[in-house]
């Protein structure tokens, strides 16, 4: 069973460094990431969320993103990571 964790709808550069520890203490579980409310993503948070799927995929972890935000698409595609992270859709 994976932990779903909703992402916030600022993931600015204040935001890093309390994603990424509640990312690690999530490690070792599979993860789905909500984030259907991100209304802006900066660079920092985009490389918590490159770390932490790299982390999960050395633990042997699903890490997936569901509903992914038009504006989290935008940055993503903005900086030539649209198609990096796992989408999963919901059923």
């Amino acid at each position: 069973m994976s932990v779903a964790y909703k992402l916030p709808a600022v993931l600015d550069f204040r935001a890093a460094a309390p994603l990424r520890e509640s990312l690690l203490a999530q490690r070792g579980q599979p993860l789905t990431l909500d984030a259907a409310d991100v209304e802006r993503i900066g660079g920092q948070c985009i490389q918590v969320l490159i770390a932490a799927q790299r982390t999960w995929a050395q633990d042997g972890r699903s890490f997936c993103i569901e509903g992914i935000s038009g504006e989290m698409r935008r940055a993503l595609s903005f900086v030539g990571l649209q198609s990096f992270f796992t989408e999963s859709v919901a059923s």
